[in-house]
């Protein structure tokens, strides 16, 4: 029988002799082999079928970690390193993951951007750093040591986190929160899309009775919050702007007068898909104290559009962007995807020249993400000779042009399988970050989600629930289905309020 990590042409599977980091190791894996089908396996079970061209052995001892890899037979790489197994957990996974990460730099003759970082919010350990009095220079040279991240990522890491730092000291936190307000409904379902999300004309009839469930949740929450001060609220999906006029008005109104707004900080609406958007939904939310809309193209390209089933035109965009301006809407985001099918440089270029001519206050640039339940990755075989392979240069044809339009990094978050194991970043103006997306990725605050598949997330201090030291964060999900959101939103509630454990 085979034994250790099985690395295949389409199928990798990775055997331990024990339970442990598995998905550190699963997730380094798949970084280097990401259109691979990946199982795994433990010493002692039954290995799947097949035939291997290389596997790859991971042994835990109680002092020390081995590794072995062979290919058609051969050795091709052994180490074994000294480790307190038992005694430093978090340094026995680095010295696991830099272990793996050296190996397969050594498999396949290449690099990763972010080193052996698998972690979505690779942010947080400058920002941690920064706090203990660390330098900069300090912090690259750790980065660069530790996680073998690159000199460019992890200048961009770094920067990020000193302005996050400088925007989030004046915060807070613990007599704070956030709200996340989800309608998940959408025109039409994107091709890359995993998200809840629902395609309106199936659930018109509904949208009523999903409202009425929404605003009781939110009246629930508004009670149980008391004294604590909301800094800012976020409403997205989905597609928020798939409501109609007067049910928009409606859900606006009561947030407003359910709500205390004396510290609201930021009000987001993501007015997202331009085939949603009309001068009269904007005139709605300029009856209220909305801050930033979104108006996201994802590409202006419509070939690329047209593929990836967004029912709008290049034209759209521009017209509606310049009605949000007429309105005098003066913080804007657009949302950008790069990696697309059929995008190379060039292409993300001629999105990037029309973006300049807009100016919009902040650019959020995400690299596509090949999720297990989207179409994309459904029907892979269909457009997988679409995707190209420049996705390092796209990002830096981005990142060029923001700094043109005087847009400079903020926020920072990785995704599972996301292409060329690289990152999504938000730009803005001085001044126009979205406090929200930086809450959210810094795990400071509570954020609390209402609507169908949101996701709270609540920050447990030393003094609660048995914590002695550091935060613990607790996740309270809603029922993802809306029919499920509807008919179970006593059982949601019931799961907040048990969740709820500050004095």
């Amino acid at each position: 029988m085979k034994r250790g990590i099985i690395l295949l042409l389409n199928n990798i599977a990775i055997r331990f002799n024990k339970k442990d980091f598995e998905y550190d190791v699963y997730s380094l894996v798949k970084a280097f082999y990401p259109q691979a089908q990946i199982t795994m396996f433990y010493e002692g079970e039954e290995e799947a079928e097949g035939e291997y061209g290389m596997f790859l052995l991971v042994a835990y001892g109680s002092q020390e970690i081995c590794l072995a890899v062979e290919r058609d037979g051969t050795e091709i790489f052994r180490q074994q390193v000294a480790v307190e197994y038992e005694k430093d957990r978090p340094e026995t996974k680095n010295v696991l993951k830099r272990l793996v990460y050296g190996a397969l730099c050594q498999v396949t003759g290449r690099k990763l951007p972010w080193g052996d970082l698998t972690g979505i919010r690779p942010t947080k350990i400058p920002m941690k750093l920064l706090e203990e009095g660390w330098k900069n220079t300090e912090i690259a040279r750790y980065m660069r040591e530790t996680y073998g991240v690159s000199n460019e990522k992890t200048a961009l890491a770094i920067t990020i986190a000193n302005r996050e730092k400088a925007l989030l000291q004046d915060l807070d936190y613990e007599n704070g929160y956030s709200l996340y307000v989800g309608i998940p409904f959408c025109p039409s379902i994107c091709l890359y899309c995993s998200f809840g999300s629902h395609p309106l004309e199936r659930w018109t009839k509904r949208v009523e009775e999903y409202l009425d469930t929404l605003c009781k949740e939110l009246t629930f929450i508004r009670e149980q919050m008391g004294a604590r001060k909301l800094t800012t609220v976020y409403i997205g999906g989905g597609t928020p702007t798939t409501l109609e006029p007067e049910q928009l008005r409606r859900l606006l109104f009561h947030i407003q007068e359910t709500f205390d707004f004396t510290w609201v900080k930021e009000y987001t609406v993501e007015a997202g898909r331009p085939d949603s958007i009309t001068r009269e939904k904007l005139q709605v939310m300029k009856e209220f104290p909305v801050t930033r809309i979104s108006v996201n193209p994802q590409t202006m390209n419509q070939k690329t559009l047209d593929v990836i089933g967004r029912k709008h035109t290049v034209e759209d965009t521009v017209n509606i962007f310049h009605m949000a301006r007429e309105l005098e809407f003066d913080n804007i985001n657009m949302d950008l995807i790069v990696g697309l099918p059929g995008e190379d440089t060039d292409a993300v270029e001629n999105t990037l020249r029309q973006i300049r001519e807009l100016a919009p206050e902040s650019l959020t640039v995400h690299t596509l993400a090949v999720k297990r339940a989207a179409t994309l990755n459904i029907e892979m075989d269909r457009y997988k000779d679409l995707l190209k392979n420049d996705i390092e240069s796209q990002l830096d044809a981005v990142t060029r042009a923001a700094d043109d339009m005087g847009l400079s990094p903020y926020y920072l978050y990785r995704q599972k399988n996301m292409t060329g194991n690289l990152e999504n970043v938000g730009y803005s103006k001085e001044g126009l970050e979205c406090l929200y997306n930086i809450l959210i990725m810094e795990e400071r605050t509570d954020i609390v989600g209402l609507g169908a598949g949101s996701s709270s997330k609540l920050v447990v201090r030393p003094g609660h629930d048995g914590v002695t030291e550091g935060t613990r964060i607790d996740r309270i999900e809603n029922c993802k289905s809306v029919d499920d959101y509807i008919s179970r939103i006593d059982e949601m509630i019931a799961r907040k309020k048990a969740g709820f454990i500050w004095d």
